[in-house]
């Protein structure tokens, strides 16, 4: 199938430019180009931060008349002419995270960010403004990863797991976890402490450590739902709650995980003020590694002194590799990897792109570890 089988015309939200809210509109119907692929797009994660970051009062910057919604799963419905390993009616997943093919310094997150340069804004404006809150989407072919429908959505009686499409949503938060661990190589059997661990990515980060064969140290301030990440993986989570007592924090960190071999950070920015990185830094074991991936805007409260003595290794990792996408996916057509309501995650609710104020409410009122709202043209 080609461009010219689609629609003329689909619907979108569009945001004309940052402080302006998004709008329902028709647009013309992509067309697939070299490098792409046009998607129809079956639901795309809503984030509870999208109406900040389109306000533009936070960090972020954005080309004119935005089509947001990136972390999507889809159908294949054209392709591009050179598109080889892609088929009209594949299910695929949609991420964020695109590097210039001539420049992989020039870096956007599609559909919510166009980067820290020049180079980076001009690519993201002429190439890239519109994803997938869309009827349509056209998608650059290295955002573009196939699923195995039959193993990962087929009945278990034909040796699949079961999941629904709008389940395979929680997959790109959960890629930013598993990018963290990947990348301070975490091993079957090591002790993993995620602080804070009740957020969306880090608790993401919980379920996906256990699911590489790690121990986990949960640490945050909401007791209740540190309970509930430790009950659904009995055995292999453990809690400390984050008093703000520093040494304190620390012992009890050193007593629930015995040996931390690692250290992951996905702090909001609302934590520029916690103790948790002062205490997480003290209780990691000698030899072992942190791994830093929020967004704190303060200067690190670290112990430079206990860093050195213990020969820690500091990461900061922004984002992912392209083989860490394909590992993930790996990962979840295992079965090792849980999804759905096994791995603790439910869709709050599914909203027609008509239904925009129905879904930022539910985002508003459902955020945290495993709450879904998903736009469903």
């Amino acid at each position: 199938m080609d461009s010219s089988s689609l629609p003329p015309t689909m619907k979108a939200l569009v945001c004309p430019e940052a402080g302006q809210p998004l709008a329902l509109q028709v647009v013309p119907t992509p067309t697939a180009v070299h490098g792409s692929v046009i998607v129809k797009i079956i639901g795309a994660y809503f984030d509870d931060t999208i109406p900040f970051i389109l306000s533009g009062k936070g960090p972020f910057s954005f080309p004119k008349n935005l089509i947001p919604g990136s972390r999507a799963i889809a159908r294949v419905a054209a392709l591009g002419p050179d598109t080889t390993s892609l088929e009209v009616g594949q299910l695929v997943m949609l991420e964020p995270f695109l590097r210039a093919r001539d420049n992989p310094r020039v870096e956007i997150l599609w559909g919510i960010f166009d980067g820290p340069t020049p180079a980076s804004k001009k690519w993201a404006a002429d190439n890239w403004s519109a994803a997938g809150y869309a009827e349509y989407c056209r998608a650059p072919l290295e955002n573009c990863h196939a699923l195995d429908e039959r193993r990962l959505c087929g009945s278990a009686a034909d040796g699949g797991l079961a999941y629904s499409p709008e389940d395979l949503l929680h997959l790109p938060t959960q890629l930013i976890a598993y990018s963290g661990l990947r990348s301070v190589n975490v091993q079957a059997g090591e002790t993993v402490l995620v602080a804070p661990a009740t957020g969306s990515y880090s608790g993401a980060a919980v379920q996906v450590a256990v699911a590489m064969g790690a121990n986990v140290v949960a640490m945050g301030r909401n007791v209740a739902e540190l309970k509930r990440l430790q009950d659904l993986f009995p055995g292999r989570v453990s809690i400390v709650q984050n008093t703000g007592d520093v040494e304190a924090d620390a012992a009890a960190l050193r007593r629930a995980g015995g040996e931390i071999d690692v250290y992951l950070d996905i702090s909001p920015a609302s934590a520029n003020d916690s103790t948790h990185v002062r205490s997480c830094f003290m209780a990691v074991r000698q030899y072992g590694r942190v791994c830093l991936m929020g967004i704190i805007s303060r200067d690190l409260a670290m112990p430079y002194q206990l860093a050195v003595w213990n020969n820690l290794t500091i990461k900061g990792q922004y984002m992912y590799e392209r083989e860490y996408v394909q590992g993930l996916i790996k990962l979840a057509e295992s079965g090792a990897l849980k999804l759905g309501r096994e791995g603790g995650v439910e869709i709050v609710g599914k909203f027609k792109l008509e239904e925009l104020d129905k879904a930022i409410a539910a985002s508003r009122a459902t955020s945290g570890f495993g709450k879904l709202t998903i736009l469903a043209p």
